[in-house]
């Protein structure tokens, strides 16, 4: 079977979401966890490959680089038809951001005039109209998004955001014409590449708005969005619609597991997961200056996680952090330093619990997610089934291990408790 897809996410995440959103549409889906290199098992009988890396937020130079050797290696390795160069819905990249460069740096390897911009998501709420990018009905940047401690989303025009940070120039795909179906978008993308435009942004408001989108620029060799767009990919080639009660894949069983929380993300809807959490189950706060001064720190947390684990819903440590107390945080100790604190903890307390016999882990946050499966030593995973739309349960298919690893926004207050009634 020929490898319709190459993926190259900017973090760990985001690969998960895409990937259960392309099995849900009746792909088969495998994700690398690692920059591939020539040592790099090929994944077999799959019709993706989904590549995680941790290129939103590092330098530039490194962005580039990762993802160009990564798409070489989707290309002269694997033999993958088209490249899909995966962001976030809610566009997390700022005005010196890597979407720009690393987008730029792709169409030069894989010689592409022109391509496309579709981070919308309709059923996660990213929706794009007029060229801007709304979360459930609000601008992105009066979303909260403003506020991210990273990647904080001021402008929500797709257009002007994207050439501030790269060399070419965006132009629109309106509503109309995409309603209007493939061969009117084929006609304005024609258009949009005669007047010397390189990144065409996309309306979207449906799920079913992303279908002729796919179709339209099934011939070029870069595309370039969120997960919506993957899953419309897949239903094209399969004729399986994407629906949103669709659980295709497998989950953990429910015998010998032994389940913690790990919540790094400081998101809006993370902060309330972790709070409805607090209120049901054994939670504990990480602080971050213990983080910096306490060398017995990790032991502590994993010693309780252990002492905590024998109740129905699993233990939760997290970082989470409302704005405000994260700014002052950040004020204190640096922002780098303290974000880097945390995710070195994380990392440490995994490994003492997968000695003890830990096997399922839930996690809130890309940077987390990634450090995590870095911990556990994680190569590939397997896609299983959706605990909701875009985070699905992932398998690791050298040591068996369940990971859940969500994206800060996704998922509804409750996701830390449903993720466990799968198996419960």
């Amino acid at each position: 079977m020929s490898i319709q897809l190459g993926v190259i996410a900017d973090d760990f995440t985001g690969a998960t979401d895409i990937a259960g959103f392309m099995v849900q549409s009746g792909w088969k889906v495998v994700q690398l966890l690692n920059e591939p290199d020539g040592n790099t098992e090929i994944p077999q009988d799959v019709d993706a490959i989904v590549v995680s890396l941790k290129s939103r937020s590092c330098p530039v130079d490194d962005a580039i680089n990762s993802s160009i050797k990564t798409c070489r290696w989707l290309k002269e390795k694997a033999n993958c038809k088209q490249i899909f160069f995966k962001y976030c819905s809610t566009f997390d990249s700022t005005e010196k951001g890597n979407i720009g460069p690393v987008t730029d740096a792709l169409m030069k390897e894989l010689n592409a005039n022109i391509t496309v911009l579709t981070p919308a998501l309709p059923v996660n709420g990213r929706t794009v109209i007029h060229g801007h990018l709304f979360v459930n009905g609000t601008l992105l940047n009066e979303s909260g998004m403003q506020h991210h401690p990273v990647t904080p989303m001021e402008d929500a025009n797709l257009l002007r955001v994207m050439e501030k940070q790269s060399k070419g120039k965006a132009g629109l795909v309106d509503l109309v014409t995409v309603e209007s179906g493939q061969e009117a978008i084929k006609k304005q993308l024609s258009a949009l590449q005669s007047q010397g435009v390189n990144y065409a942004v996309t309306d979207a408001i449906t799920m079913e708005n992303l279908l002729p989108i796919a179709q339209a620029s099934s011939e070029f060799p870069l595309l370039t969005g969120g997960s919506g767009l993957g899953a419309a990919i897949a239903t094209v080639q399969t004729g399986i619609a994407w629906q949103r009660n669709t659980t295709r894949g497998e989950k953990p069983e429910s015998t010998a597991r032994k389940t913690v929380i790990l919540s790094g993300s400081c998101s809006q809807m993370t902060n309330a997961q972790v709070n409805a959490y607090k209120a049901i189950a054994p939670s504990r706060q990480v602080e971050v200056s213990e983080c910096l001064s306490n060398p017995h720190y990790a032991n502590e947390l994993s010693t309780w996680v252990v002492e905590n684990q024998s109740t129905t819903l699993a233990p939760m440590l997290y970082a989470t952090q409302p704005a405000d107390k994260l700014k002052q945080i950040q004020q204190q100790y640096g922002t780098q330093q303290s974000s880097e604190s945390v995710e070195k903890l994380f990392g440490e307390v995994v490994n003492l619990l997968k000695q003890q016999g830990f096997n399922t882990f839930i996690i809130a946050g890309g940077e987390t997610s990634g450090k995590v499966v870095q911990s556990l030593g994680t190569q590939q995973l397997s896609i299983g089934a959706p605990i909701v739309p875009g985070v699905p349960w992932v398998k690791d298919r050298q040591s068996g291990d369940w990971l859940a690893l969500k994206s800060g926004n996704f998922g509804q207050e409750n996701f830390f408790r449903e993720a466990q009634e799968m198996y419960l």
